[in-house]
């Protein structure tokens, strides 16, 4: 299902603290960074933060330059991004500033948490979402009802910590703060969890007068058939490696990348790939790999088209070289078509051997389009 782009955002100290135990909220982001954060704010579609950060904080969560406002207002836009806000009990405090500034509000809460929160009178579109609280169920909501592109997530811990570790985060914007809190007690950016993200990799780096901006992406693939954020990011790179192909009238332009289970690339390939005119995306990505590289039985093989079931070039098709190599999880953007071959189905010949194949529709226009000249306006 799609999702919006999920941008986490957090200051901490050098120690790793969002807060200390005071009474006052500890300020780490330095006046310019606060205007970046603003900048953030307005080209989103929507800011989420706990319900645990309206009770400490009691945060307004507006874009505060004018000229921000003015330019959303002018392409069309709210004038401020959609607020949401995320209790499982809806035990919130209907006087609370988030729900009496800027523009439109959700509450994502369960079935009793609605209850609450409208016998409280809060002013905002209640949405629940059964007995617990789905990420995965409130995300893509969020991208379908409400039309959530982009979703920046300012806290708290808890929060940021689920996201990650459910492999749901596409960016973490990370401010480091020249100071110390040293309090054992103060809240912590992450607690402990099976983290997803593997070695993030790293976007940029940026001096922000006294304090450092630093921006991750997780890259590490999603696990069965549960998309990551990361498999998007794998799956589109292997669309962008399917343009380069040479163009042909007989054979797909198709790219491929192999990716170690703890986000290392290990491979790429694009159709008729160093002049070969025959060889396919992923049997040019899998030639590059060591037979025997013990990554490969906990890989991803990501195709911007699916790996193909019979074909007269080669002894194997690519879904039984994928299978050779160990490799039991392949994210694909569309099914093959019966261009060339009949009633092909990779798909089914990699589950029925115990692959999981995991299709992210999103991008099945950007795959299909190098080769709009074979199949035209259709499939």
């Amino acid at each position: 299902m799609p999702h919006p782009y999920v941008l986490l955002s957090a200051a901490v100290s050098l120690d790793g603290y969002l807060d200390d135990t005071g009474p006052e909220r500890l300020l780490l982001s330095s006046p310019a960074d606060f205007d970046r954060v603003d900048e953030v704010r307005a080209s989103v579609d929507a800011i989420l933060v706990g319900a645990g950060t309206i009770r400490a904080d009691n945060p307004r969560l507006l874009v505060n330059a004018p000229g921000r406002r003015a330019a959303r207002l002018a392409e069309g836009r709210p004038e401020y991004p959609l607020k949401v806000t995320v209790s499982g009990s809806g035990d919130l405090d209907p006087a609370a500033q988030f729900w009496h500034t800027g523009g439109e509000k959700v509450l994502y809460t369960t079935d009793r948490g609605a209850e609450r929160a409208r016998a409280l009178g809060i002013t905002a579109d209640v949405v629940p979402l059964g007995s617990g609280l789905d990420w995965r169920r409130l995300l893509t909501h969020l991208h379908d009802v409400r039309g959530v592109r982009r979703l920046m997530v300012e806290g708290g811990g808890q929060i940021h910590t689920q996201l990650l570790t459910q492999g749901l985060a596409d960016e973490l914007q990370l401010v480091l703060a020249p100071l110390f809190v040293g309090d054992p007690a103060a809240p912590r950016l992450f607690g402990p969890g099976s983290y997803q993200g593997g070695r993030l990799r790293l976007l940029e780096t940026r001096a922000i007068g006294d304090v450092v901006l630093m921006r991750y992406r997780p890259t590490a693939p999603g696990t069965g058939p549960l998309p990551s954020a990361a498999d998007h990011h794998w799956l589109a790179l292997a669309c962008e490696l399917a343009e380069r192909c040479p163009p042909s009238d007989t054979a797909f332009s198709v790219g491929a990348v192999v990716v170690a289970a703890d986000g290392t690339e290990l491979a790429r390939g694009y159709s008729r790939e160093g002049g070969d005119p025959v060889v396919h995306a992923e049997e040019a990505a899998l030639a590059k790999t060591g037979p025997d590289d013990p990554r490969l039985a906990t890989a991803t093989v990501y195709s911007s088209l699916e790996p193909c079931a019979r074909r007269s070039s080669r002894p194997l098709p690519c879904a039984r070289l994928i299978l050779a190599a160990g490799v039991r999880r392949v994210v694909t953007a569309w099914r093959e078509p019966d261009t060339f071959v009949a009633g092909a189905d990779g798909s089914g010949l990699l589950a029925a051997a115990g692959a999981d194949v995991v299709v992210l529709a999103e991008h099945e226009e950007r795959a299909k389009a190098p080769n709009r000249h074979l199949i035209g306006g259709g499939r």
